[in-house]
């Protein structure tokens, strides 16, 4: 592979990231304070819409794995096509509706549909890795590429956004009165710093439409480079006698196969952590550590940490194996712990490059391993083919699923303690409910995740002896 034909398929990597990485980082927040959605309703569109989009998941799976070959390859032709619509949603979804009654169906549709289509689109560009090359090395270094692409658009995006919507988030009232009514929702709500909640054309909700269009622009340069740049090639191993795994016996497969479950129940657990970190970041910094007047600049830390880091992990795991690598991802653990019981301005920057490097690993290894799953698979079932999209399918459908389940508690937890929209000072209990979402649930996620990811049985030698039997066989 060349460098640029592996910088061209990174690139059409990094759209989805730059619009999941603004939703991540502000849909709950937008939801609570722009929108004036109760957080039980707020917890509805996340969890729903995440839903939506890991219930796609194997249904993409399942009529990718029947597509046929065209002039453009068998997986291209899908991405092409969701990408005008997934434009499309991702917009509506930033757009604030002039009615008030239908507003919480309006982001629910529009946040399923995002998911859905996005899902679409990332179940055959995923398992595009598989059909870039044969060789394992090679596909390593795309993936590297891939990631290190990817985390830059998280970087873009959530700075894109953080940059266009800050505005909307810092009220001069609640700078400089720092001793307002915690409970007072109406007095603060008529503070004349503080917008009209139902305005469709108010400041907040102009400028989060045009952070949406903006990156919607973003979304559609990426792809146009991807597809001139990318060129898929057919399954390099399957006989022209070999059938395709059917669907359904290709899942009861995969279910399985013990190196697959294992990394996927390690991920999502990790991976579920990450998602509650990025979702709760901003309105802990708001509202929890004081510092709303510097979020978008500590989103932009922990994502630049992530970006760099990207190569150093790469390195690692081709020198200490890939499992040996995985520990990095524990290092957010005592310094997100700090941050909660010590809200201070330096430790917070520090506190958000270590994030970053962990974020980075917990990127990185699950699509690094992957392959290397797909192919102790291959070995196991030679004379099948058209597997490779199950396994990517139905890995994001359960991560997507358990990180859906995580927003959707975490924002019914800011619910059941009461948390208010556009009151500058919240309640102690809400203080704490973010503090448990940012330092202790993470933190046991992860440990659980890492003990799971100990019993993985591909080796650094294993994955060696795999490539040499592979290699016959081709």
């Amino acid at each position: 592979l060349s460098v640029c034909s592996k910088l061209c398929y990174a690139i059409g990597g990094a759209p989805n990231q730059v619009a999941g990485s603004a939703a991540a980082f502000f849909l709950q927040i937008y939801l609570l304070d722009i929108a004036h959605i109760t957080p039980f309703h707020a917890s509805l569109v996340l969890f729903i819409g995440k839903a939506s989009g890991a219930v796609t998941d194997p249904v993409a799976g399942f009529f990718i794995s029947k597509s046929r070959w065209t002039k453009i390859g068998r997986l291209m032709p899908w991405m092409l096509a969701c990408t005008p619509f997934t434009v499309a949603s991702y917009f509506f979804l930033w757009y604030l509706p002039p009615f008030v009654a239908g507003r919480v169906a309006w982001y629910l549709t529009f946040y399923c549909l995002f998911q859905a289509l996005t899902t679409l689109f990332q179940v055959p560009y995923s398992a595009l890795t598989m059909f870039l090359s044969t060789d394992q090395k090679e596909r390593d270094s795309a993936t590297a590429y891939r990631m290190t692409m990817e985390v830059l658009g998280t970087l873009i995006g959530a700075a894109l956004q953080g940059q266009i919507v800050a505005s909307a988030h810092i009220s001069h009232h609640c700078t400089t009165n720092a001793s307002v009514n915690t409970t007072s929702h109406v007095i603060s709500l008529h503070e004349p710093s503080f917008p009209e909640p139902l305005d469709p054309w108010s400041h907040p909700a102009k400028v989060y439409m045009i952070a949406a269009g903006v990156i919607g622009g973003v979304y559609l340069l990426g792809i146009i480079i991807f597809f001139l740049g990318v060129k898929e090639k057919d399954d390099p191993y399957a006989l022209t006698s070999d059938r395709a795994i059917p669907f359904c016996k290709g899942l009861r497969l995969t279910m399985k196969h013990g190196p697959y479950v294992k990394l996927t129940a390690s991920f999502l657990l990790i991976s579920t952590a990450v998602q509650l970190e990025q979702s709760n970041f901003v309105l802990f910094c708001t509202h929890a550590a004081d510092l709303r007047n510097h979020f978008q600049y500590l989103v932009v830390t922990i994502l630049a940490s992530a970006a760099v880091s990207i190569p150093f992990w790469q390195k690692i795991l081709q020198r200490f194996g890939k499992k040996c690598a995985a520990c990095g991802i524990s290092w957010m653990i005592p310094f997100a712990v700090m941050l909660v019981t010590i809200p201070n301005l330096i430790l917070a920057y520090f506190v958000a490059f270590v994030s970053g490097l962990s974020i980075a690993a917990s990127l990185l290894l699950p699509w690094s391993m992957l392959p290397d799953v797909v192919d102790d698979f291959r070995l196991q079932n030679p004379h099948g083919k058209g597997h490779e999209t199950i396994f990517y399918s139905s890995y994001v459908f359960f991560t997507k699923m358990s990180t859906g389940i995580g927003l959707g508690i975490s924002a019914a937890g800011l619910e059941f303690t009461g948390y208010k929209p556009g009151i500058c000072k919240q309640s102690d209990d809400v203080i704490l409910t973010l503090k448990i979402l940012i330092g202790a649930v993470p933190a046991v996620l992860i440990i659980v995740g890492l003990f799971i990811l100990l019993f993985y049985p591909i080796t650094e030698e294993s994955r060696k002896e795999t490539k040499l039997a592979l290699e016959v066989l081709r």
